[in-house]
């Protein structure tokens, strides 16, 4: 209780009443008199509620969970990387608990972000595919996120936090139009929203020609507007008997309106025209947007909503771009890395970084925020232009994106801050996962997990404090699609044995190049992969690389483990329910659920240049 809440409450029950009242005017005396027992409990009432709300609010942490899209582990220098200047991560590590065996769901963007959400194996809300389309194909399609899934953002809302998404969503989109919004954030739980809805692609960036576009398109519009005014002023003249024009021009009229809308949507077939666009809530703010902005933009909107929220609890789910392909990349970090334009890209997301810590600093809110940073997935290996590299780098592990079983496609960073309740420094070996999000955050705020499906997250806060030795999870299955790859066993002793079996491994294209260069990213099914049986065993904790395979000659639990490992995964299929493959039958394009800026098809805009150029240069936005 606070000091102010213990001073009324000992008012309260003081036996002489604080009133008095002068008998006369002028007279010094005052007479004594006892409160009414119904006045005295209700203000006992209201006080003891005003303290119990100020206790509540105090227990209640802010959360901030940062995700970097397809950054390798390693390319932090708290991670390894002794090449790519990393400071503010790098703090943070230090500042916090360094989780080395952190493990993605999936090893591409919409599924893995989907089991981040719910805390849930993909396979079980249908965030998967039995095909090549493996993510969220683009903005046209109706596939998306469930809505009966619960993310941490809805627990957290229920909990009276005010919650915020800034970045990449990569979830869906439309359903049925292209403005009905039925997989925008608003409706997993939360409150405000700026960012991309999809995701960046070679189109986004550069684009020389955007500017020319925006300006064309606007008088372009305007023509149309002309022409609709004239077709209506000629119909309602005509109709009215004012003025005599024939039926063939007001035809021809309508129709070079169509012929127009139609040659121009016809020649932004691109998806930089319909998927390279941000949001703020409902509205499109940039169409297409001026992709080496974004970030900067986004940063700012991060700080807005710290500042906004610094009184009241906060969930902030801050989803970089970074360090996504095509890279883009401001010019005061393009050439400062030694490792090309994705090396800049990465500084300039740790500088992002940086200035989202100060912020949290500066608002005094450090101490009281639990701080998260991660990568949805491993390093692209394939992304290259020539012989340049263009995706990350996974150390020792492994694969990379795309790879569902191999470790350099899901061992991830994972860093937790929060001062005076996880100790800094530390460093945990412990298998843990993205999907142990939810239920950490829920544990933290006092909120309940839903009781009517399979969680497979466990709270991390026992480790992360150190009150428990051992991670909670005994097996992790990894899947890439709606395929198992692989199953990691991690024993319930002191032996310090990460086992991993695996049933299914990507053909690499050219053979022993360590990844897929020639379709880019590797298949999940069919003649592009292996399948084993016996399956493939690793020890992890002797060979992280998984570079030998062992054999009931080399190790004497080989037969043991194998079995453990297929018991577990009969166990497991038991609990995956029938569901639609989201990422199957919904994922193909549909033109009416293309988002649009304005009036279709004439969709480009740039409001964010609009509010800068209307605003004065020392305007907060």
């Amino acid at each position: 209780m606070n000091d102010t809440c213990f001073f009324f409450f000992f008012s309260l029950f003081n036996p002489v009443c604080v009133f008095c009242q002068r008998q006369q005017e002028g007279s010094p005396s005052c007479t004594m008199r006892p409160r009414s027992p119904l006045v005295f409990m209700s203000l006992v009432c209201t006080f003891l509620n005003t303290c119990q709300a100020h206790r509540v609010h105090d227990d209640k942490p802010n959360i901030v969970l940062i995700m970097v899209d397809d950054l390798g582990i390693g390319d932090l220098g708290c991670y390894g990387n002794d090449t790519i200047r990393t400071p503010h991560i790098d703090r943070l590590a230090r500042e916090g608990v360094r989780l080395t065996q952190h493990i993605s769901a999936a090893s591409l963007c919409s599924p893995s972000r989907s089991a981040f959400l719910t805390g849930r194996y993909p396979i079980r809300s249908g965030m998967v595919s039995s095909g090549n389309r493996r993510v969220v194909h683009n903005l046209a399609v109706p596939a998306g996120l469930p809505l009966n899934e619960t993310t941490f953002a809805a627990l957290l809302k229920k909990q009276g936090y005010s919650t915020g998404l800034i970045g990449k969503w990569h979830q869906g989109l439309n359903c049925d139009s292209r403005s009905d919004h039925c997989h925008h954030p608003y409706n997993y739980g939360f409150d405000y929203y700026y960012g991309m809805p999809f995701t960046l692609v070679d189109s986004c960036w550069p684009d020389p020609s955007r500017n020319a576009e925006l300006t064309f398109e606007s008088q372009l519009w305007l023509c149309v507007q002309l022409v609709a005014i004239a077709v209506l002023t000629l119909t309602f003249g005509k109709l009215s008997g004012w003025v005599s024009v024939p039926l063939l021009l007001i035809f021809s009229m309508i129709l070079f309106i169509f012929l127009l809308g139609y040659a121009w949507f016809s020649s932004y077939t691109s998806p930089l025209y319909w998927d390279c666009l941000l949001m703020r809530g409902h509205e499109i703010t940039e169409q297409p947007m001026k992709a080496e902005r974004a970030g900067s933009i986004m940063v700012k909107e991060a700080i807005s909503f710290l500042e906004r929220h610094r009184k009241e609890p906060f969930l902030l789910f801050f989803s970089f771009l970074h360090v996504h392909i095509p890279l883009p990349t401001t010019d005061d970090f393009i050439g400062t890395s030694k490792h090309g334009l994705y090396g800049d890209n990465v500084e300039e997301m740790d500088s992002m970084m940086g200035k989202i810590l100060d912020a949290i600093d500066d608002f005094g809110l450090r101490n009281n925020t639990i701080v998260y940073f991660t990568s949805d997935h491993g390093g692209h290996l394939e992304a290259r232009r020539g012989h340049a590299q263009l995706g990350g780098w996974n150390g020792i592990y492994k694969g990379g994106k795309g790879m569902g079983g191999w470790e350099g496609g899901i061992r991830v960073p994972g860093i937790v801050r929060w001062p005076g309740k996880v100790p800094a420094g530390r460093l945990i070996k412990e298998p843990t996962s993205l999907m142990d999000i939810l239920p950490t955050v829920a544990s933290v705020s006092g909120g309940s997990l839903p009781q009517d499906r399979v969680i497979d997250g466990r709270d991390l806060m026992p480790l992360l404090q150190g009150n428990a030795r051992h991670s909670e999870h005994e097996f992790l299955f990894h899947y890439c699609g709606s395929q198992l790859h692989a199953v990691r066993w991690i024993p319930k002793d002191d032996s310090g044995a990460v086992w991993k079996a695996h049933y299914v491994t990507p053909v690499f294209q050219p053979p022993e190049a360590g990844g897929c260069y020639v379709t880019s990213l590797c298949r999940c099914f069919g003649e592009q992969v292996t399948y084993h049986n016996p399956p493939l065993l690793f020890d992890l904790s002797r060979d992280p690389s998984e570079s030998t395979p062992l054999t009931p000659a080399t190790d004497p639990l080989h037969d043991f483990v194998i079995k453990k490992v297929a018991d577990a995964l009969k166990e497991h299929r038991e609990t995956i329910m029938p569901v639609t493959y989201q990422l199957s039958e919904l994922n193909q394009g549909r033109m009416w659920l293309k988002p649009c800026c304005g009036v279709f098809p004439f969709c480009l805009c740039d409001k964010e240049e609009e509010l800068s150029q209307s605003q004065a240069p020392n305007e907060k936005r």
